[in-house]
């Protein structure tokens, strides 16, 4: 049995003036929204470096009340998983360490380290997404004693 010639219009698929018109529609979409989204994201990035820092620093005060002295350079950060065997060892290392991982940064790097600090009695940083030292925006140095934007 043949369907009416209206009855089969209702049924075909889109024209390609009706795909092209939606496909515009999108791309104008995309430019707009992708740039804030892209900036959200670095933002984030930079949210969760401070985030860590603060983390880190309560394991680093929590180890020197226990040891009287902060972990050295040296030591590194690992210190707050692993009980170190480098001078000074910690003589109250608490059961399961102060940290269950040292957190990476958000590029995949691991936290640096300097103890004592050259700005404060310890200093945490990161080089940026670059990895390098200096630098603009994404690829800045952040450390933890830099304010938050």
């Amino acid at each position: 049995m043949k369907l009416p010639t209206t009855a089969r219009r209702a049924h075909s698929g889109f024209s390609l003036v009706e795909i092209l018109v939606v496909l515009v529609i999108m791309g104008l979409l995309i430019s707009v929204v992708a740039p804030t989204v892209l900036n959200r994201a670095d933002e984030a990035r930079i949210q969760k470096v401070h985030a860590d820092f603060k983390a880190i620093e309560t394991a680093l005060k929590i180890y020197r009340l226990d040891n009287y002295v902060y972990p050295t350079t040296e030591q590194g950060l690992d210190a707050l998983v692993e009980a170190s065997n480098l001078d000074p060892q910690p003589r109250n290392f608490k059961d399961g360490g102060y940290l269950p991982e040292v957190p990476l940064d958000p590029w995949g790097r691991p936290y640096l380290f300097l103890s004592p600090g050259e700005n404060g009695e310890v200093d945490i940083y990161s080089l940026g997404a670059d990895g390098l030292s200096g630098g603009e925006g994404q690829n800045a140095d952040i450390g933890n004693w830099k304010e938050q934007d």
